[in-house]
């Protein structure tokens, strides 16, 4: 019953692949389920005559295979059909010897494969992407130029008789000096109204002259800056509304119909193309052609200087410009300092030190201009800030108004570089630094970016002042600045710390060794119990350590090398 229950999970396997497989065919007979022995041996399946009708033949010969191997097949075929094993598993190895025969798996993963994969053609896209595209090389500045004159002289309004070869008396060639060469088709008359210079050439005189040619007559204009730009300009003789065909240009085109009709003596083309040039807004690098071209034309006579009055101001005689333009400066700084939106005030000052920044002559603004605009905001801060040490806080804001007035004209006098006597005004105010312990931090920790400032400008050799000016900085504003030191840095947005305190430790090495000592000595004890709200010059501490310690100790052992060395000398 065994043998008949192997031969039966065999055909189903073989039918399963008969149904996946619908191109291969397979002939078999259905298996008796007698329990004869002959069935064991011939199987349906394992045909022994190679004769059969079956194209491909399986042979499986099941003769020498013991009943523990039978079993084995049996349990691994029942659990193969019940879905328990993949396919594709090998079979269980036999309990006793090795099998002689090939096993099912075997012959499947040998079994060739009669269904190849069909191929998949490539698509056009991949085709045609793998091809060599045709180099496109992009139209040349001369081709462009060409395609722009041609729609010039086919587009043109109904009536309009531009470039109209049924009307026309003259055959008008152009050519440049990049050899660009255009004809067209003008009028005579339409010429000799709108230009001077053609009235001449092409005068009654001329065309007498030619009467014994036959029409159009032939004129050639050899040399031309920009073709396209001359047949615009000829192009408006034939318009009635001049402004309103030049609406549709830029400035450069219009610069350019300008100087080719100042050229011709086309007046109403200069008149058209000034007032044009006159109400159009310029851009920033434009304003430069229009003042240079018209410098060059010298058309003040027909309407120019309206149009160079945006860029330029008229002297009233007895004045001079420098004077004027010192009094339009001082006025913005004022106003700037007056202003009371403090979000706008930030804005214009950036805006006003930008400009001056840009002015590289330096020559707009006198020494002394600026520093009556500091005077004016140190007398503002003394007075509040002493009414302040007095508990009189009313208008109290106004310390941290003018400190930062301050802070920012500082900024100019350093970026001119006469910010040296600003330093020494600094320094001299006593009163001021004894009065600071008695005003609230909140309301005086400005006047201390004042100090930081001068710090950073000595340190990085902006500021140079003299040694006893330097000292006396620091003697009368380092407690100060100490002091508001944690109140600047937690309050002040965009304060840059290090900056401030490598500039504080080049300023104190600027000092003599020994007040070096005296002051690094102080900060050290101070830094030790104030941490974060002092500033850290530990680099400075370290410098001047080993200017004190180790060159000295250095120096000491080098003289004294120098001294053995000469008494060797002298007692051989």
């Amino acid at each position: 019953m065994a043998t008949t229950t192997t031969t039966t999970t065999f055909l189903k396997l073989v039918e399963d692949q008969t149904h996946s497989k619908p191109r291969r065919r397979y002939n078999h007979r259905q298996p008796t389920t007698t329990p004869s022995p002959s069935n064991h041996q011939h199987s349906p399946l394992c045909p022994s005559s190679p004769s059969s009708s079956s194209p491909t033949t399986f042979t499986m010969d099941f003769s020498h295979s013991s009943p523990t191997s039978t079993q084995s097949f049996t349990k691994f075929n029942s659990a193969l059909t019940a879905g328990l094993l993949n396919p594709m598993s090998p079979p269980p190895p036999p309990s006793d010897k090795a099998r002689s025969s090939p096993t099912l798996f075997e012959m499947m993963a040998s079994e060739p494969d009669l269904h190849p994969k069909p191929q998949i053609p490539p698509s056009s896209s991949s085709s045609s992407s793998s091809l060599p595209k045709p180099a496109t090389c992009p139209p040349d500045r001369q081709t462009l130029a060409m395609q722009r004159i041609s729609d010039l002289l086919t587009t043109r309004s109904p009536g309009n008789q531009f470039n109209d070869p049924d009307s026309s008396d003259i055959k008008l060639t152009l050519s440049s000096k990049d050899g660009i060469t255009v004809s067209m088709n003008v009028h005579r008359h339409i010429l000799v109204a709108h230009s001077r210079f053609f009235s001449v050439k092409l005068s009654d005189r001329w065309a007498k002259q030619q009467c014994s040619s036959s029409l159009p007559y032939i004129v050639e204009i050899a040399d031309c800056d920009d073709v396209e730009v001359y047949i615009e300009a000829l192009r408006l003789m034939y318009c009635r509304d001049l402004r309103k065909m030049l609406m549709r240009e830029d400035v450069s085109r219009v610069l350019g119909i300008l100087k080719v009709s100042a050229a011709i003596g086309f007046d109403a083309g200069v008149l058209s193309c000034l007032e044009y040039l006159e109400a159009a807004p310029w851009a920033e690098d434009e304003e430069e052609k229009v003042a240079s071209l018209l410098s060059e034309l010298r058309l003040e006579a027909v309407g120019a200087g309206d149009v160079l009055k945006r860029v330029s101001i008229e002297v009233p005689n007895g004045n001079e410009e420098g004077n004027d333009n010192e009094e339009v400066l001082l006025k913005l700084i004022h106003v700037v300092l007056e202003g009371k939106d403090e979000k706008a005030r930030r804005e214009m000052k950036g805006l006003v030190s930008k400009m001056l920044r840009e002015n590289s002559s330096h020559n707009d603004l006198r020494k002394e201009s600026l520093y009556s605009a500091c005077d004016d905001c140190l007398q503002l801060l003394r007075h509040h800030f002493l009414r302040a040490a007095a508990s009189d806080l009313q208008d109290v804001s106004q310390i941290a108004r003018q400190a930062d007035n301050l802070h920012w004209i500082l900024d100019i006098l350093i970026d001119r570089q006469i910010g040296e006597d600003f330093l020494k005004t600094w320094a001299s105010q006593s009163e001021l630094s004894e009065a600071h312990p008695k005003v609230p931090a909140v309301h005086r920790f400005e006047v201390s970016r004042v100090t930081a400032r001068l710090f950073v400008g000595i340190g990085k050799g902006q500021l140079l002042a003299s040694k006893d000016v330097r000292c006396l900085l620091l003697k009368t504003w380092l407690v100060p600045f100490y002091d508001d030191f944690g109140w600047m840095r937690r309050a002040t947005k965009g304060l840059d710390r290090h900056l401030i305190e490598e500039g504080l430790s080049n300023t104190i090495l600027t000092l003599p060794l020994s007040w070096q000592q005296e002051i690094l000595l102080a900060w050290f004890n101070r830094f030790l119990n104030s941490g974060e709200d002092c500033p850290n010059i530990q680099r400075g501490f370290e410098v001047w350590w080993r200017r004190a310690f180790w060159k000295r100790s250095g120096e000491q052992e080098r003289a004294q090398q120098i001294r053995i060395t000469t008494s060797t000398i002298e007692n051989p």
